[in-house]
């Protein structure tokens, strides 16, 4: 009996469905000598450090690193009845059909579950690019040996051992570590998240510390014969910064004055047709990109959207690709293709009427092709009427980068001008379109080249030497602007093409030969955890970092955080799927390398993270959570007393010492200054620094305080607990204080 085995339930109906097999029992689908049987994505899981050594559950510099000698895996508690018939079936099987999704991971999904079972038969695998019936019936009939992609499941393996061991020891020796310090919490190390985290720590800071310069443009209002345009002040070296920017306002000004009335001459005119084609179908990221830069859609709520376009309504091929081409094989199905586009959505037969399927653009490229194409629209007739709104959306832009390919390039003229007034040079460009092609089927479609600092504009016929009249200038106010704070889909391109953030010339090289950090399958769900983790916060379509995620960066030495570190190790995985390297020596590095971190934490103990010292006894000082939030108070309470305000994860200016005024109750005593509130140390009256969210000044409290009738919310009895809201006025010496 032949054994197929599916990543989950759905895929295994599709697949059952194709071979005949009906007959439902609990554990799979059977039919003539076949059975279906299916996983829930992983069966089994990495046993814990307890498991191996009981006194592991106390965590302890001692105890590591731990590094096991013979790796462990545990069977998920809510999945056992399904392994249990796997097992069942596998005893029976004369073969069996490893059918998971076709990476990495799928690859791995099956393949411990039969290292597990100890099944020792015959292997095939089911390499399936799309979950339509034609797609599994062209796969059927060309099943890949087994050892084809075995190497796929040990790098699978690498990679779930190494994350272990990078995990489990490093979290315990820098949490250790920075508890010694006063951190109060868990300080969880990854091998991709961390230094993802570091990427959008370092952009908010760098956006938090950068000041706006301001800069001068000056545009001329050019009048000629055949029309009018404003061209750009190109300003000389002596006024101008790095990027060409006037700096001088006092120029700006005068060369605005010096040119009003002056003649004009035309100096550069030169005309050019350009030819853009049409952007390359999708790959995962550049879909998450695109939805998140359109819609603010996360990168996860993609990848769920796209998967189900695969698995439930089979309208597009595997999603999890980071390849943008496809095999010259295919490009007979186009007709087929187009034709189910057109079937699926009436409303979208203009374009594909328009479309060319003779047409073989760049996208057509087998030198390119890795383990996937690029997602496109599968020969099975979708039914849009069964979709979501946002599957409809993300299938159009899927269906729309498929068609383009199928339309002649864009086509304009693009036109640069330069112009001398007055000793200085102008200069303006303007695109005028003359063949839309594929801009037809693209919308709105944001991976193109029409971008640029100039705002198009057509530009008159002129000819060098013309003469013309300026007929005025006008000086707009410009500051320079701090970086964008990353989105979902700028911080999966950032973790793509993480070489961008490396100096050193022979690493950027490796890395971009490499894919980043992560993967198409992971990035998304990395960004997800960290989000889930309150290491990332989503406010609208920006993701900000966090102080419990600067805390934890800060505490991190840089071979941990570096991402070019990452890289290595994703470049390293690759090389154990290409049958370049062994697990067992990419093992041996990890467990030396965490061998070492180890042991520099032991040696510098608490130094190993970064402390902040408490200003009174110098004892490390603790983050902690209040009812008002965050404050930072020293480890050595109750000995040291000393709090302070929290600003931005890391502690603030300790408040004023001594006393801030007298209060007016008249008793010998003072007004004090906490990091919350003023209190009379005599009377024991307090006024809270912020409530409701409004913030109190000290001359406001003071005033409080002196008796004053102030309309102002905060002031409350130490002894009785009620607030006071309505107003203070001074009688006889004291303050007389309204209380709710």
């Amino acid at each position: 009996m032949k054994v197929y085995i599916a990543e989950k339930p759905s895929q295994a109906r599709d697949i059952a469905r194709v071979l005949g097999a009906s007959r439902k029992e609990q554990t799979c689908i059977r039919g003539d000598d076949v059975a279906v049987t299916w996983c829930f994505g992983h069966l089994l899981e990495p046993a814990q450090p307890q498991e191996y050594d009981p006194e592991l559950k106390r965590w302890s510099l001692d105890t590591l690193p731990i590094l096991p000698d013979q790796w462990r895996m545990n069977v998920k508690p809510k999945v056992k009845g399904q392994l249990n018939g796997i097992r069942s079936l596998l005893q029976q099987a004369s073969e069996v059909i490893v059918a998971t999704d076709a990476d990495r991971e799928g690859e791995m999904i099956a393949r411990e579950v039969l290292e597990w079972c100890q099944y020792q038969g015959p292997i095939r695998r089911l390499w399936l690019a799309a979950l339509d019936d034609a797609s599994v019936r062209k796969a059927l009939a060309n099943l890949l040996p087994g050892e084809r992609t075995h190497s796929l499941y040990l790098a699978g393996l690498a990679r779930s051992r190494a994350d272990w061991l990078v995990g489990m020891n490093l979290t315990r020796a820098y949490t250790i570590a920075a508890r010694g310090r006063g951190y109060d919490g868990v300080l969880s190390v990854g091998r991709v998240q961390t230094p993802t985290l570091k990427l959008v720590v370092d952009r908010d800071r760098e956006i938090e510390a950068f000041k706006p310069v301001p800069y001068y443009e000056v545009l001329a209002n050019c009048e000629h014969d055949n029309g009018a345009w404003q061209a750009r002040w190109v300003p000389p070296e002596s006024v101008a910064d790095a990027e060409g920017r006037c700096t001088s306002q006092q120029a700006a000004a005068s060369v605005a004055q010096r040119i009003h009335g002056v003649e004009g001459t035309v100096t550069v005119a030169q005309t050019e047709r350009k030819r853009e084609n049409a952007p390359l179908p999708y790959d995962l990221s550049t879909l998450q990109q695109e939805a998140s830069k359109r819609w603010g859609i996360g990168a996860q709520e993609v990848l769920n959207t796209a998967q189900a376009l695969y698995e439930k309504h089979k309208a597009t091929t595997y999603p999890r690709t980071d390849c943008r081409y496809l095999p010259v094989s295919q490009h007979g199905d186009a007709g087929a293709v187009l034709q189910a586009i057109q079937s699926a959505d009436p409303g979208i037969g203009h374009l594909v009427d328009g479309a060319d399927p003779q047409l073989q653009g760049r996208c057509w490229n087998d030198q390119k092709i890795t383990a996937h194409h690029a997602i496109i629209p599968t020969t099975a007739k979708a039914d849009m009427s069964a979709m979501s709104a946002r599957e409809q959306a993300i299938y159009d832009m899927i269906r729309r980068r498929y068609l383009a390919q199928f339309y002649p390039p864009h086509e304009y003229d693009q036109t640069h001008l330069e112009v001398e007034a007055a000793g200085e040079t102008f200069r303006a460009r303007g695109r005028v379109t003359r063949n839309k092609g594929w801009k037809a089927v693209l919308t709105q479609d944001t991976d193109s080249s029409e971008q640029g600092e100039d705002s198009p504009q057509a530009l008159p016929r002129v000819q060098e030497g013309d003469k013309l009249n300026i007929a005025g200038g006008e000086i707009r106010d410009r500051e320079t602007t701090p970086p964008d704070r990353y989105t979902q889909g700028t911080l999966l391109a950032a973790m793509k093409n993480i070489a961008r953030e490396v100096s050193d010339e022979r690493l950027r090289k490796v890395l971009k030969e490499n894919t980043g950090i992560g993967t198409e399958a992971t990035r998304a769900n990395i960004i997800q955890t960290l989000i889930d983790r309150g290491f990332l916060e989503q406010r609208k379509k920006k993701l900000i970092s966090s102080p419990a995620a600067r805390s934890l960066i800060d505490a991190l030495p840089d071979p941990v955080r570096n991402p070019a570190t990452t890289a290595m190790w994703e470049q390293a995985l690759d090389q154990i799927a290409n049958g370049e390297l062994n697990v067992e020596a990419f093992l041996g590095r990890q467990a030396e390398w965490v061998r070492k971190l180890v042991q520099q934490v032991a040696e510098q103990g608490g130094e190993a993270v970064q402390a902040h010292p408490c200003p009174e006894c110098g004892s490390p000082l603790r983050r902690r959570k209040g009812s008002n939030g965050a404050f930072w108070g020293c480890s050595s309470y109750p000995n040291c007393k000393v709090t302070l305000p929290d600003q931005g994860g890391k502690p603030g200016k300790a408040p004023k010492q001594g006393p801030v005024g007298q209060c007016g109750c008249a008793k010998p005593g003072s007004i004090k200054e906490s990091p919350k509130a003023w209190q009379c140390d005599a009377c024991e009256a307090i006024v809270w620094k912020q409530v409701s969210g409004k913030k109190l000044t000290e001359k406001q409290a003071l005033a409080l305080f002196a008796g004053d009738l102030v309309q102002l919310k905060g002031l409350k009895s130490k002894r009785t607990g009620k607030t006071f809201n309505a107003g203070a006025k001074l009688t006889e010496g004291k303050v007389q204080l309204q209380f709710d």
